[in-house]
């Protein structure tokens, strides 16, 4: 089994791997998905268990470490950090499951756990565990996955959804083999094509109760450790917002790079020595970098407090508001880049024709939404909301 990467220890391991993976970028492009030799490679660093519990071989990093390898795999490559970004968090399912279905599922030092999204499944009740339907979309890493989860609405006896004590619906996530399921082969989009983020669908499976789990429920977890403290949303929601800053960070080097010898056509001088293109890159500089500070300074906050006490929603709406801002930032800066680089931008191959498109990917998903400052804002306002995703 790859040793357990330490957070030193997986940073370092993701820069050895950029050159592997900033070469392999075409192959990724074109085949949408990540080539044998990389999964190999990203195996053999344990990147892939990053957020998978200690007891298992895994890294079990903080959430600030965490995304300090995804934004280091970002700038390399934006579908390869969001694969190992989206099955990392599937991997925090481990703390919910009992020790021997844990291991049965992780415990093959290959195992790669991926899961679509949304509870659009439905479970239904029989001896043993349960009987479950449904098609999920959108399951990056589904490619390289050992086993796929489905969350699922649990069906009463008399055929109604099923609610907890509180009235909400019952959330459970199944996990099953990927080969219990049917693969459609649906990812054809203009960014994060090497993500294989296709769609599953199983039918009347049954599954064993022990392999299924009521995810972010704090009185279901087995782990003590203070990652597990943090709900898998904002494991997502920060890492996508690495991603997006790593998007960002490399498209504005280009940029740079870019700007010291081009003339514009009708121009005399370099890109560099234009006021206004000087001033762009310093406003641009100075917004990266903070919004990458706030997303550091929020999670290392959150993590002093989770060592002492569970989180409050106070902790949970900040990583919400510095990991959407950042999601927004990431967008802006690429966008600016992908104009101020003229006509360079547009041609296939070029650093930032890509990253455009890849920012412009991640900047659809879920966790990058506007809606999220309105919860923010219903909070600081004081109004009673539903807060989904934070």
């Amino acid at each position: 089994m790859p040793q357990s990467p330490s957070p030193e220890r997986a940073i370092a391991a993701a820069r050895r791997l950029t050159p592997l993976i900033a070469a392999a970028a075409p192959r990724i492009e074109a085949a949408r998905e990540l080539p044998a030799d990389l999964v190999a490679a990203l195996h053999e660093a344990g990147l892939f268990r990053l957020l998978l519990p200690r007891a298992l071989g895994g890294g079990e990093l903080a959430p600030s470490a965490f995304v300090a390898v995804i934004e280091e795999l970002a700038r390399a490559d934006a579908a390869t950090a969001w694969v190992i970004c989206q099955t990392a968090g599937c991997s925090m399912s481990a703390a919910y499951l009992d020790p021997p279905a844990a291991a049965k599922v992780f415990g093959d030092p290959r195992a790669v756990l991926a899961w679509g999204a949304g509870a659009v499944g439905r479970m239904h009740p029989v001896p043993g565990g349960f009987r479950v339907s449904g098609k999920w979309g959108f399951a990056s890493g589904s490619r390289h996955a050992t086993w796929l989860g489905g969350h699922c609405r649990v069906v009463a006896a008399d055929g109604s959804l099923a609610r907890d004590a509180e009235g909400q619906l019952v959330e459970r996530s199944a996990l099953f083999p990927r080969e219990a399921a049917r693969i459609e082969d649906r990812w054809q989009v203009i960014g994060l094509r090497g993500t294989g983020s296709d769609s599953y669908a199983v039918e009347n499976l049954f599954v064993p109760a022990e392999l299924t789990l009521l995810r972010d429920i704090t009185a279901e977890c087995r782990a003590a450790g203070v990652l597990y403290r943090f709900a898998t949303t904002h494991l997502y929601a920060s890492g996508f917002a690495a991603v997006a800053l790593g998007i960002a960070r490399e498209m504005l080097d280009a940029f740079i790079i870019l700007a010291r010898d081009k003339v514009p056509r009708d121009g005399s001088r370099r890109l560099a020595e234009s006021p206004a293109v000087q001033a762009e890159i310093g406003r641009l500089e100075g917004r990266l970098r903070a919004a990458r500070a706030l997303l550091w300074a929020t999670l290392g906050e959150c993590e002093a407090r989770a060592a002492e006490a569970p989180l409050g929603a106070a902790e949970r709406i900040d990583i919400r508001l510095a990991a959407s801002h950042a999601l927004a930032v990431g967008r802006a800066v690429s966008e600016a880049v992908y104009h101020a680089a003229g006509v360079n931008a547009i041609f296939t191959g070029d650093p930032i024709e890509r990253r455009f498109r890849d920012s412009h990917a991640v900047s659809q998903q879920v966790q990058a939404r506007a809606a999220h400052f309105e919860s923010v804002g219903q909070f600081l306002l004081g109004i009673t909301s539903d807060f989904m995703f934070v």
